[in-house]
């Protein structure tokens, strides 16, 4: 490892995109506990680029691209491919069980209910309002 990657945070940062990218930064603020690092709007109030950061992680997320562009070609939404993902963010939290309610109450679709987990840990997994899937738990494999 070079001493820059030694000295990052965060060495994987997931990247989303969402058709309302201003509605997912609130809702993931709100569900799930994220804090708007830096966004970047354009003029039409689309997110060119927008980076959440919860304790020592981070994702980037913007708007959904022109399908003219190369990453319009390459995304694909969840809805597009009958709610399948290629790939899903782990959120380590401290209390799931707090996580949890707060991503019921603000609309979340649970795909996997609260529990405790055989390699430990409380785990529960959801969907955004997006479809995108996010598994949330107090397991820490550091």
């Amino acid at each position: 490892m070079t001493q820059q990657e030694n000295n990052t945070r965060s060495t994987v940062i997931p990247c989303l995109r969402y058709r309302d990218a201003p509605a997912a930064i609130r809702w993931l603020c709100e569900a799930f506990g994220f804090e708007a690092h830096a966004v970047y709007a354009n003029p039409d109030g689309t997110i060119a680029h927008a980076q959440l950061t919860l304790g020592n992680g981070m994702v980037m997320l913007g708007s959904v691209l022109a399908e003219e562009t190369p990453w319009g070609r390459l995304i694909r939404q969840p809805d597009e491919l009958s709610g399948a993902e290629t790939q899903s963010p782990c959120l380590v939290v401290a209390d799931a069980d707090l996580i949890y309610q707060r991503a019921k109450a603000a609309g979340a679709e649970v795909v996997i209910e609260i529990q405790d987990a055989d390699y430990g840990g409380r785990v529960f997994s959801c969907r955004d309002p997006e479809g995108h899937l996010w598994n949330i738990g107090t397991y820490d494999p550091w």
